[in-house]
């Protein structure tokens, strides 16, 4: 690089020389340009690795973070990184978001390419990272843990958005506007009543709001239920459809009301379309009458189509295909057997068999007894479903009894009629007093000598709420299993691809809070949390970190630098000293940390005092310790096309800084090395730090201000 620099210099200089000549005739002298001045004397730097000094500090590693991509193809990135660093760190293809797909599996095509590139250049790879709570596949994580959901068998229900009866002075759902609004008595309780004095001159003047926290959504049904009063005959007001109140979108939601002087309920349905779509809110026109206004009982519904609606649920059955009798007998008189095979209805299996060898003096006399584990109650609806037939025409009632014997009532699902041929049997009764606190019915067979055939006998009973989802969650106890095994195979996944190769390793980063630096932070009661975001201390507490250095000397080599890495270290003492402490309680857990990484992403303003007590602090641990991802922004974030040559020079000033009080305050002996985080300035579209001249180099490759003042801090100059 240095000698290009040189040709490329030598060729501006014959151009330079050109042009005097030309002036000459002219007798006319050019100065030579700051910036061209200013090149000249960063081009005269060498590459930036050989201002390392590799006799003090032999074991110094000079990193810097790339693309892995931009790397892997082997270009200008490789060229230019390859020669002026020792090691590389990837942004972000070796992190789990990157490398787990969503069904779990694992790509590392990209690492085998990075290893291989970075090995044929000579650099060494700094792994980052291994656990972390961003840049994670969160989708398949939290998949994982997920609730088990058995889909209900319903069909759809009508779902509560909005109740409102008035009893409490809760007014989130409902306001007024143009208008005041009291309280009146209705049915034992209150009732909202609203007073218009005078017609005004649009019916929109007043209105009443009632809101509901979902959005309508085209097709969807909508049903308004409520108790409406007005103090005279004649009024009607229409409903309009807003996106919030007062935020109006169509004149028409819910029809028009039409209250009477005595109080009655309305219940309307609408299907959303387009001009009822994205509202949250019912308007209720009440400015053209005159009068007073009662609402009460006001209820919003939506019909969610898998809602999990009512069904129909089997509490017993018998298709006598197999000799369990557990939910059938017969008494004395009723000699029960089977049919031979393929005698059942439609010719298919068995059914069972019962004689009634004479007539009986009570038709009670000859019973057979079909049981359900569950007693009735009042108001449930039951369903008897069978197939039946007798060698000779019969009329067998059913009677209720609590259990095979305790007769209740003489009738529970009517008369059944027997024919000579197969018929389906479907009756439904809605239990009574007469009915309830049974499990048995009872078919009387005596009163006609033949033979009885009973085949496929269904009881079933009408569920309000039976045809919802089933909800099967995980305890934290199988959650800490699930995540932890996660958290062995993706560690275990990226080593064994790595071992041999890289030999350092971020393996915590970021742990602790910023609030609360003495403490891990944690997503628990954030409920926006980025997508790719997953805490794996949520799920294993604070070993979690245990876990993983356990994990990396398990399935690393032995010679592997493991660290723990955090931001604003320089900027939060408080931090820097909570991750130390950290630090300090895995190892008393057994595990083993070699270093912490201190990220630095840094301004020109930022406090010297306080970098200087954090590199005392990190070099008092013992640990190795590395600059992780130095980069530095210009004071008030000034972008790229504003920043001056003051605030370039400020720059270098203080990269030299960093540099320097890095090499003097951090042993040699713990001296991991210095990772620039962003060789070259940010550009508009980056998603770090857009569009700020943050690097060493600028975007056309160009040597900065900072490329001198980070080789005078590497060299001492």
């Amino acid at each position: 690089m240095k000698y290009i620099n040189k040709l490329l210099l030598g060729a501006v200089s014959v151009l330079f020389m050109a042009s005097c000549v030309d002036d000459s005739l002219l007798d006319y002298r050019v100065d030579k340009p700051e910036s061209l001045t200013q090149q000249e004397y960063l081009n005269e730097y060498d590459v930036l690795k050989s201002y390392v000094d590799r006799s003090a500090s032999p074991d110094f590693k000079l990193g810097a973070g790339v693309s892995l991509n931009a790397y892997n193809e082997r270009g200008l990135v490789y060229s230019h990184i390859s020669s002026n660093f020792d090691e590389v760190t990837a942004g972000y293809a070796m992190k789990h978001g990157a490398i787990v797909q969503n069904n779990g599996t694992m790509n590392f095509s990209g690492v085998e390419k990075f290893v291989a590139a970075a090995e044929e250049a000579g650099l060494t790879i700094y792994g980052h990272t291994l656990a972390w709570h961003a840049n994670q596949n969160a989708e398949y994580l939290n998949g994982i843990i997920a609730p088990i959901i058995i889909p209900g068998t319903g069909g759809p229900s009508w779902e509560v958005l909005t109740e409102i009866d008035f009893e409490d002075d809760d007014a989130s759902s409902y306001s007024l506007a143009g208008a005041s609004s009291t309280f009146s008595d209705h049915d034992g309780g209150r009732a909202l009543s609203i007073v218009n004095p005078s017609k005004t001159e649009n019916d929109w003047n007043v209105q009443l709001f009632v809101t509901f926290p979902q959005e309508t959504v085209e097709g969807q049904q909508y049903r308004l239920t409520m108790d409406v009063k007005a103090a005279n005959d004649g009024v009607s007001y229409p409903t309009q459809a807003h996106r919030s109140p007062g935020a109006y979108k169509h004149w028409n939601f819910f029809g028009t009301i039409s209250p009477t002087s005595e109080w009655s309920q309305i219940s309307v349905e609408t299907m959303i379309d387009a001009s009822t779509s994205e509202c949250t809110t019912i308007a209720f026109n009440l400015g053209h009458n005159v009068t007073t206004y009662e609402f009460d009982n006001i209820k919003v519904e939506w019909l969610n189509p898998e809602g999990g609606g009512p069904t129909w649920d089997v509490v017993s059955e018998n298709n006598f295909e197999s000799d369990n009798a557990s939910n059938y007998q017969g008494n004395s008189n009723a000699i029960m057997s089977f049919t031979a095979d393929g005698a059942g209805v439609d010719g298919n299996g068995r059914a069972l068999k019962i004689v009634n060898e004479s007539v009986r003096t009570n038709d009670w006399d000859c019973q057979f007894f079909f049981t359900f584990p569950e007693a009735t109650e009042v108001g449930q609806k039951y369903i008897l479903e069978m197939d039946v037939k007798a060698d000779a025409n019969a009329s067998v009632p059913t009677q209720a009894h609590t259990v095979p014997y305790a007769y209740k009532h003489w009738d529970f699902f009517g008369q059944v009629a027997f024919t000579n041929e197969w018929t389906h049997f479907v009756k439904e009764t809605v239990i009574a007093d007469n009915t309830s606190g049974c499990t048995t019915i009872a078919f009387n067979l005596g009163a006609t000598a033949t033979t009885y055939y009973f085949d496929n006998i269904v009881v079933k009973w009408f569920n309000e709420d039976g045809g919802g989802a089933t909800i099967i969650e995980m305890t934290p106890e199988e959650k800490k299993d699930t995540i932890t095994a996660e958290l062995d195979r993706w560690i275990a996944g990226m080593l064994e691809v790595t071992k041999g190769y890289v030999k350092a390793w971020d393996v915590v980063n970021e742990p602790m809070d910023d609030g609360n630096p003495a403490e891990l932070k944690t997503g628990i009661g954030n409920d926006n949390l980025p997508a790719d975001h997953f805490y794996w201390q949520d799920y294993l507490g604070k070993d979690y970190a245990v876990e993983a250095f356990n994990m990396a000397v398990q399935y690393g080599s032995s010679e592997d630098k493991l660290f723990i890495n955090d931001y604003n270290l320089e900027y939060n003492i408080d931090k820097c000293k909570g991750l130390i402490a950290y630090v300090e309680y895995i190892e008393s857990k057994g595990a083993r940390v070699d270093g912490i990484g201190t990220q630095m992403h840094i301004n020109t303003n930022s406090d010297k005092d306080k970098i200087v007590e954090m590199f005392n602090l990190l070099a008092a641990t013992g640990k190795l310790i590395k600059i992780s991802e130095l980069d530095m922004g210009i004071a008030d974030g000034v972008t790229t096309a504003n920043a001056t040559e003051e605030d370039l020079q400020a720059q270098a000033e203080m990269y030299q800084f960093v540099v320097e009080k890095y090499l003097e305050l951090i042993p040699a002996s713990q001296q991991y090395g210095i990772t620039a985080w962003s060789p070259l300035d940010s550009p508009k579209e980056s998603s770090w730090r857009a569009d700020q001249p943050i690097g060493l180099w600028n975007l056309s490759y160009y040597r900065k201000p900072a490329y001198a003042g980070f080789a005078d801090g590497l060299s001492g100059e």
